[in-house]
């Protein structure tokens, strides 16, 4: 499905009540947008668990940082396109940074970051209001020609968002990389750990669905 700002939705399940939009890491390089093999492999293993959640999985016209304002709008108009009356933004890796921008659509209760990049310049006051709950891999790094993010990061931006008195949980998984799949042969196989992100995400997913609005 092609999106008002020219980027690409994929969707599963129903979207009337509840969606999560999931959206992706990226670059420095201005490269065309791809399919998340994490977020593939995890909206696989759970839209199964959760038949009344629709899954919108993004993919950018461009996935860089330094087009990080159209990684936005690619965001919102998703969120747009669902029209489901209660969202929860889900951001792997850059995409928590994209998630935290893109809470301003009214609909959204919840931002979840999978190994989320947070800058320290980049504002939290979009997520007031909000939820922010974050799940990361004791072991992400950034290393030489090894993308990852850096655990301490992300709890510092967490730590931030609490002083803003943003509510949410902080949860290290021991033994986890930056990724939770990788892409072979055309599918999304799984990384160590990846059952842990599942059950997580999945205990996120519960809350999110319960939640009395």
């Amino acid at each position: 499905m092609r999106l008002t700002t020219g980027a690409e939705m994929r969707l599963t399940g129903p979207t009337d009540r509840l969606a999560v939009v999931c959206v992706n890491g990226g670059q420095e390089g201005e490269v065309a947008g791809t399919w998340s093999a994490s977020l593939e492999w995890l909206v696989g293993r759970l839209a199964p668990r959760f038949p009344e959640i629709g899954f919108a999985e993004v993919k950018y016209r461009i996935k860089s940082w330094k087009r990080m304002s159209w990684c936005v709008e690619d965001a919102r108009a998703a969120v747009e396109e669902v029209g489901a009356p209660r969202a929860l933004l889900l951001g792997f890796s850059m995409g928590g940074a994209v998630a935290i921008q893109a809470a301003t659509e009214p609909t959204v209760e919840t931002v979840l970051g999978l190994a989320p990049w947070i800058p320290d310049r980049l504002s939290l006051e979009t997520l007031r209001g909000r939820r922010f709950d974050v799940i990361h891999g004791a072991f992400d790094r950034w290393l030489p020609g090894i993308p990852g993010v850096s655990a301490t990061s992300s709890r510092r931006g967490y730590e931030r968002a609490k002083k803003l008195g943003v509510e949410g949980d902080y949860t290290l998984i021991p033994g986890a990389v930056h990724g939770i799949a990788f892409r072979a042969s055309g599918r999304a196989l799984p990384l160590p750990r990846a059952g842990t992100w599942a059950r997580l995400v999945g205990a996120e997913l519960e809350r999110f669905q319960a939640a009395v609005v």
